[in-house]
């Protein structure tokens, strides 16, 4: 061993440029510790002493500071790492300079690959959606920001492009520091406690309120009145947390004004985990659908300067019936749809119905037809076709008109759920805070709203032709010049374009629960 040593302290080794000199020395280690490299490699994270470089003491900044993203800076063994870069530093060229190039070098690989893509494969928790690759690796663009040293723009440039993360990576700063400093005690609150009442409660709701950003910490508002303002702030906390807006505090007001700022910290953090898994925004008009929030925004970059197209939707039941979480593409419009009723709801509620009630499919505009299509034979309702029905060789469909099911339109995205957008004639649904009540597809607000928005580059299509092809008399389809992308995506916190203010949710079908999972496993391999 020592003559290999001697090897690379030799006169002549000494008259090599550093960065030969340094790479016999790294050979000269190889050879001692018997770890294969390739011979090519150039180090990134050491300097030609073997301390650590500038760009190790930028990647360790950024390791700790993963947090900030909503990430696990222990995933990234950022303490371990720092502890061995301050050791090489007072000792370089030891051994375990080789093992630090490595395991910083892999340490960030996997930061901004989870970075950038996320930690877990959304389709490993039943979601839809598949990201598009990258034109070049991650690892590729990785070593370049290294060798020209702007490593921290990199993982600027990685993050998520979309508004929304910028904005949730914001108010998770702000969650954090009040986490850590605000004494998170349960309110005691006897319920109902209703505006104009006095109560020595008020006094705690005000000072959690203007922690959480409902009352200005300028308020006039003090004491133990529960007084107008007071309410109309408890009415702003209501309207952020998906609650029926009254300014009273009742049983689930006061539940969720106790929700440990620790459980909101990490709802921010899964909604930004969630959006690294969509495709990176373009210059094509969104549709973007907020299950557990039961909202539709749909966004044209080309008109920026005007606000995103809103409204309320009804998902699917949290039961047995979920909206599933997927992209795909919005191809056209069909006004005057008939429903065709699916096998699981014919077996499951019609059949049971017609039991009880021989006239149910009259009443509600139904009838029985034979094969596929608009033009499909119609079948008489008789015990011999009910028996067809029940062994699946006829159908049910509900005719156009203003009973129907899906409304007045429907707007189709293909897709293997085969789930859509409709209107609906049950609008008064849109009055709950709770909105799921649908099969698996979802209702919109105003369906005239979104045909014209996504109709708005045909000129002939305006809200008064859409409103006739509505009330004409045949199903009527409309193909759009081009598709818009439609997600039905699934986030319990989000900063909403009309207030923006941060909203919360529950956690309607429990992927919140299920991704906590999944990643507390991915920690402990």
């Amino acid at each position: 061993m020592a003559d290999v040593k001697g090897m690379f302290r030799s006169q002549r080794t000494a008259e090599l440029p550093p960065r030969r000199r340094y790479r016999l020395w790294i050979a000269g280690w190889l050879m001692l510790a018997c770890i294969a490299v390739p011979a090519s490699a150039d180090p990134l994270w050491l300097d030609p002493l073997g301390r650590p470089a500038a760009s190790a003491r930028d990647a360790l900044r950024l390791l700790a500071d993963a947090g900030s993203d909503g990430l696990a800076p222990q995933d990234y063994r950022v303490d371990e790492l720092s502890a061995r870069a301050v050791a090489l530093d007072a000792a370089p060229g030891t051994a375990d300079a080789l093992r630090f190039e490595r395991d910083l070098g892999e340490a960030m690989r996997r930061f901004v690959h989870d970075l950038h893509v996320g930690r877990v494969d959304p389709r490993s928790v039943g979601f839809q959606v598949a990201r598009p690759r990258d034109a070049e690796p991650l690892g590729s663009l990785l070593d370049k920001a290294v060798s020209s040293a702007r490593l921290p723009e990199l993982i600027g440039e990685l993050r998520p492009r979309f508004e929304q993360y910028a904005q949730l990576r914001s108010a998770l700063a702000r969650y954090r520091a009040l986490a850590a400093e605000a004494a998170w005690t349960p309110l005691r609150v006897n319920t109902p406690l209703k505006p104009g009442e006095r109560s020595d409660s008020a006094v705690d709701v005000r000072r959690r309120l203007v922690a959480l950003g409902d009352v200005p910490a300028d308020s006039n508002s003090e004491g133990m009145q529960y007084d107008a303002a007071l309410a109309q702030a408890v009415g702003r906390f209501q309207s952020r947390h998906g609650l029926p807006v009254d300014g009273v505090i009742g049983r689930a007001t006061l539940a969720s004004l106790n929700v440990p700022l620790t459980s909101r910290v990490h709802q921010i953090e899964l909604a930004m985990e969630r959006l690294r898994w969509l495709p990176a925004p373009g210059s094509q008009p969104l549709v973007g659908i907020n299950i557990p929030m039961f909202r539709l925004w749909a966004y044209d970059p080309a008109r920026s300067a005007e606000r995103p197209l809103g409204m309320g939707v009804v998902v699917g039941r949290a039961l047995n019936t979920r909206t599933p979480v997927l992209s795909a593409e919005i191809r056209h419009l069909i006004f005057r749809p008939y429903w065709n009723v699916p096998r699981s709801i014919v077996r499951n509620e019609l059949l049971p119905a017609l039991a009880r009630d021989p006239g149910y499919l009259a009443r509600h505009d139904m009838e029985i037809v034979r094969g596929p299509g608009d033009d499909a034979e119609i079948v008489p309702q008789s015990s011999e076709s009910l028996s067809e029905l029940r062994l699946g060789a006829l159908r049910v469909r509900q005719r156009p008109g203003p009973k129907n099911s899906l409304g007045l339109v429907k707007f189709i995205f293909p897709n293997a759920a085969d789930v859509y957008l409709h209107a609906t004639p049950a609008t008064e649904l849109f009055g709950r805070a709770r909105r799921d009540f649908s099969h698996g597809c979802v209702r919109v607000e105003d369906p005239v709203a979104l045909a014209r928005w996504l109709l708005q580059d045909q000129n002939q299509w305006s809200r008064e032709r859409i409103t006739q092809a509505m009330a004409g008399t045949a199903p009527l389809r409309v193909e759009l010049t081009r598709p818009v992308p439609v997600v039905l995506f699934y986030m319990t916190a989000m900063s909403m374009p009309e207030d923006h203010a941060l909203h919360f949710a529950d956690d309607l079908y429990g992927h919140d629960a299920r991704l906590t999972r999944v990643l507390a496993m991915r920690r402990m391999r």
